[in-house]
């Protein structure tokens, strides 16, 4: 399989899940599922059931010092942030959450792992 964003994030959700044992927390991880293409129906149908453009990939509801919980928006490679994602990622961090882009598997295990013993 060639590797993705996509990739990148299920070997996220494979560590997550291997490594419970370890961090229990990581049982709380979960997927905003928030991309991808849709009819004009269902792409309506989702934002009036709260669909937001540009909320991060992942969320990990677990408070940490001084941070009510983690949420990453995942890219790999050339991979961008766009403006609505940039803006939730601000507004998250004013709001006392930690909110980060990282970029592939490596980044994103490093940052829930620094997260997780704060």
């Amino acid at each position: 399989m060639k590797r993705s964003e996509s990739t990148e994030q299920m070997a996220l959700i494979d560590w997550c899940n291997i490594n419970v044992c370890i961090y229990p927390e990581l049982s709380l991880i979960y997927h905003i599922p928030n991309e991808g293409k849709r009819s004009n129906y269902q792409g309506k149908k989702l934002k009036r059931e709260g669909l937001k453009k540009g909320v991060p990939d992942l969320c990990l509801p677990v408070p940490r010092k001084n941070y009510h919980g983690l949420y990453i928006e995942m890219k790999y490679g050339n991979g961008r942030t766009s403006k609505e994602q940039r803006e939730w990622i601000n507004k998250l961090n004013e709001q006392g959450y930690k909110a980060v882009v990282c970029n592939g598997f490596e980044e994103a295990k490093e940052t829930i792992e620094k997260y997780i013993k704060l």
